[in-house]
């Protein structure tokens, strides 16, 4: 049995009361049973009735909350929903334990196949990244579209900055670690998370660091907090090693479902060169590079991202009002553009740069 499968977490009958999650203005949650596990959903009310679904999935660490902001612009294009994946957020471990990445695919597919939403718009950053382009390759009848911010597929030279994230998949390492920054205030760490993820720290507000600051506080609070961080940082790397059927840069290749990729150039956790990978590796992909960008794209320029999103509809015939609202943004600064056919490029008044996969 992988260690990633050891039970030991304390059940959820049995975890202590913490500070509720925040919910934003529109939003809400829900509390979700299925076999072996409890998901938290975060929602918003669609603008109006018809709209098709989407299902949005944070990476390590992360939780539902990563994608209010873009799940707010795009409230009038699609039917929004993010999970908290097990053992984050606001959603309790599962009851095995296991947080392999075949355990969170697992967690997704229930849930869509439990709701009856599918097939939706998938979202994935990081390790949702890896966790959605599992779904998609073995569950295409789930899938409309595939967007995928920094995805955290293999790669075989890793950057620095992100060996001590991969360290926590090593025993004793993360005991270490909660040793050592056992005095670090919940400011301290939040710091420290975002100076990693984000491009320019100095894009969160006041406001989104108090937010963050109080989510810090609260998880530090949840027993099983580490544990979750660390099996899920292992089950990463496991299936890292995976070859055949079951690699992951092999299930990318088995994707159906039109796909956008989206990379930032001063991401330091996913390499920024890994975009020509993906770009060759799905087979009906285009590409959204953003160079000022770090590894949240979604929360750190969700405008352009969603703008891509549109762009994404309208080329796929999935939405007329996403192709008005295309129209309608053409001409403003920074509205992503794509050349049709072909492999190309196109860059914006901002700085992004937009890519086509050859047919």
């Amino acid at each position: 049995m992988s260690s990633t499968e050891l039970p030991s977490a304390p059940a959820a009958n049995v975890l202590p009361k913490v500070a509720t999650v925040r919910v934003a203005e529109g939003e809400r949650l829900r509390s979700v049973g299925l076999p072996g596990i409890t998901l938290t959903v975060r929602s918003r009310p669609p603008a109006r009735e018809g709209l098709p679904p989407a299902l949005y999935v944070h990476g390590l660490g992360g939780s539902s909350q990563n994608w209010s902001a873009l799940m707010e612009l795009l409230e009038g294009e699609v039917d929004c929903e993010a999970v908290d994946l097990p053992g984050f957020g606001d959603s309790p471990p599962p009851d095995d334990g296991n947080y392999s990445i075949t355990a969170h695919a697992r967690a997704v597919i229930r849930y869509l196949d439990a709701s009856d939403r599918g097939p939706v718009h998938l979202f994935g950053n990081s390790l949702g990244g890896a966790v959605t382009t599992r779904v998609a390759a073995v569950r295409p009848d789930l899938v409309r579209t595939l967007t995928l911010v920094s995805p955290a597929l293999p790669e075989l030279r890793v950057q620095r900055s992100a060996v001590p994230t991969a360290l926590l998949s090593v025993p004793g390492v993360t005991s270490l670690f909660t040793r050592v920054t056992k005095q670090w205030s919940a400011e301290q760490r939040v710091r420290g998370v975002m100076h990693l993820c984000y491009g320019d720290p100095d894009r969160v507000t006041p406001e989104g660091f108090s937010n963050a600051v109080q989510e810090m506080e609260r998880r530090l609070q949840l027993p099983y907090f580490w544990d979750a961080m660390t099996r899920s940082a292992r089950g990463l790397v496991n299936a890292y090693t995976l070859g055949g059927q079951h690699a992951l840069w092999r299930q990318a290749e088995r994707v159906l479902a039109p796909t956008l990729l989206i990379y930032g150039g001063r991401d330091q956790l996913v390499g920024y060169r890994m975009r020509s990978r993906a770009l060759r590796a799905f087979r009906d992909s285009r590409l959204l590079s953003l160079p000022d960008a770090g590894h949240v794209a979604m929360m750190e320029y969700p405008e352009v991202v969603a703008r891509a999103f549109g762009e994404l509809l309208a080329e796929t015939g999935e939405s007329q009002d996403a192709g008005d609202a295309l129209r309608r943004t053409a001409g403003e600064p920074g509205a992503a553009r794509r050349r049709a056919g072909g492999a190309g490029a196109a860059a914006s008044g901002d700085g992004t740069v937009t890519e086509n996969a050859g047919s």
